[in-house]
């Protein structure tokens, strides 16, 4: 398995530890367990903003995920390149959940950008 196809993996857990993280920073019981999603739209501050990176996340995964699979299934990229934006990506999404933790929103949104354009790259280098 390819670093890249392995990422994929990495970046579930990533949404995986926000919504955990949310759930810690809002007080989360087992009774909330009923309707956890209620709960999570109900968190203020540091609970919100990393309920918030976790939607984000689920939302990027998708078109990450196929530009992963599309680089590979082509074969006109090279590994070196698919792994790299995949680097890329993945320090991006990790930056952005610190930026968006600690309420730094130019910071969040031009790792955003960051990602957004190594998906971008891997259609590009696909093609």
């Amino acid at each position: 398995m390819t670093f890249a196809y392995f990422s994929i993996l990495i970046i579930l857990f990533l949404n995986l530890f926000c919504a955990a993280y949310a759930k810690k920073l809002g007080g989360f019981q087992i009774a909330d367990n009923k309707n956890p999603r209620d709960f999570l739209a109900q968190t203020t501050g540091k609970a919100a903003r990393a309920h918030a990176a976790q939607q984000n996340g689920h939302e990027m995964l998708a078109p990450y995920a196929a530009a992963v699979i599309i680089a590979h299934a082509t074969g006109e990229a090279s590994q070196f390149a698919i792994n790299f934006w995949a680097v890329v990506f993945v320090l991006s999404r990790v930056a952005f959940i610190w930026a968006y933790l600690q309420n730094q929103s130019l910071v969040r949104s031009t790792v955003w950008f960051v990602g957004f354009l190594a998906i971008v790259a891997l259609f590009v280098v696909a093609a």
